[in-house]
């Protein structure tokens, strides 16, 4: 029976591997397209991050609905309904090109935002069917799959933008429709989850009440500061390049190495979690990212731009890695639909407000002033983690 069980884990957790290998790959390509393509049509320059701005809106209100989804439909009927979100949202993002149409290509930003939110579940997925003394390293490993894509999404994106010329990018959108239906398939590997029951003699109320735990609502801050930090300097990045007189080729390049910087660690952190915990990795993801607003802030050459964006990655895994760990190992199994989607949502909030400012400042004030923006939150965020750190010094 123990065999059976570790042999059907292993298969599962593959099958997720791989859908999330797959899917992940649009993840890149929409960092490039959401402020390029809104560029074409915007109807004012101010207005060429809104698409993108859109697109993590709308996984701030899937998140919470798509972790409910899960937990009565069971994970692999949430990913196929991701997936074949993200597929449709590619064609209105294609026709929207093609039909110069401003409002569908925010229309289906938004479907690819609650698609990649619904994603986002692959990491809770992957420590659900392994032994708990694992599950950091199931997460940690599950994110390797932002690896892959963060080569295979540049490259389609530049072997596709002009598939459909003279209509630009419409090409790069229907790719990822090709692929979130391609990273269905490995999901037939996973068996149906049965639904999960809330914890006994507790109501939803109360489960959500459990966010005021200091561990819980430390673990939540933690993945919500470092997704805002990352996405603030990240989504504006294309932009700030191409104003500074670089090739659209060079920007997708430096997201590139981002987005490997993002998931290349994820290999060991997990492994480093088990050694000296959760709480230190998460500092030193909070310190990598103070380093790289302090780059970016520091110049605005090729070479400030690849390290600061690689760095910037690297904290972002450490930091959001090291808060996934945290929470997954201090909610029991009945709360996890409601818990993880309130962390979701708090985590997709933040992003949504980071991106909305970025758009703004970097069109504003400018690129140095929006790396300078950050250590504010950064400085914040360090000193919270030191008061839970010390609160549990003391307890012990």
């Amino acid at each position: 029976m123990d065999d059976a069980r570790v042999t059907t884990g292993a298969s599962a957790y593959l099958g997720l591997l791989t859908a999330s290998t797959i899917l992940s790959s649009a993840m890149p390509m929409l960092i490039i397209l959401g402020g390029l393509a809104g560029l074409f049509l915007s109807p004012s320059p101010a207005l060429t991050t809104f698409p993108a701005s859109v697109q993590v809106f709308a996984g701030l209100v899937a998140a919470g609905p798509f972790s409910i989804f899960m937990g009565r439909a069971g994970r692999r009927a949430g990913f196929c309904a991701g997936g074949l979100l993200a597929a449709a949202g590619g064609i209105a993002c294609a026709w929207a090109l093609a039909e110069d149409s401003f409002a569908a290509l925010c229309a289906g930003h938004a479907a690819l935002g609650a698609a990649l939110a619904c994603f986002q579940y692959f990491r809770f997925a992957a420590a659900e069917v392994v032994p708990p003394a694992w599950s950091p390293v199931a997460i940690s490993l599950m994110l390797t799959s932002g690896l892959v894509a963060a080569f295979v999404g540049p490259q389609l994106f530049i072997w596709t933008k002009d598939a459909l010329a003279p209509i630009p990018l419409a090409g790069a959108y229907l790719a990822i429709c090709g692929i979130s239906l391609a990273g269905l398939l490995p999901l037939a590997f996973v068996r149906p989850s049965r639904p999960i029951a809330p914890a006994r003699g507790r109501s939803s109320l109360q489960a959500l009440a459990l966010l005021r735990q200091p561990g819980i609502a430390i673990a939540i801050a933690m993945g919500a500061v470092s997704q805002g930090v990352m996405v603030f300097m990240m989504a504006p990045t294309p932009l700030a390049m191409i104003g500074c007189g670089f090739s659209e080729a060079t920007a997708g390049d430096v997201i590139r190495w981002h987005v490997v910087a993002m998931f290349a660690p994820s290999f060991l952190t997990g492994f480093v979690i088990k050694r000296i915990g959760a709480t230190a990795v998460v500092a030193s993801g909070l310190i990598l990212l103070a380093i790289a607003a302090l780059v970016a802030a520091a110049g605005l050459s090729g070479p400030h731009f690849y390290v600061s964006l690689i760095v910037l990655g690297t904290g972002w895994n450490f930091g959001f890695i090291g808060a996934t760990a945290m929470l997954a190992e201090r909610v029991e199994s009945g709360d996890r639909a409601l818990v993880q989607g309130a962390n979701d949502t708090i985590v997709a909030l933040a992003a949504t407000i980071c991106t909305l400012a970025a758009g703004a400042i970097v069109t504003g004030p400018g690129w140095t002033f929006l790396a300078m923006a950050s250590f504010p939150v950064i400085a914040v965020a360090a000193l919270a983690l030191l008061s839970i750190r010390s609160s549990a010094h003391a307890a012990g």
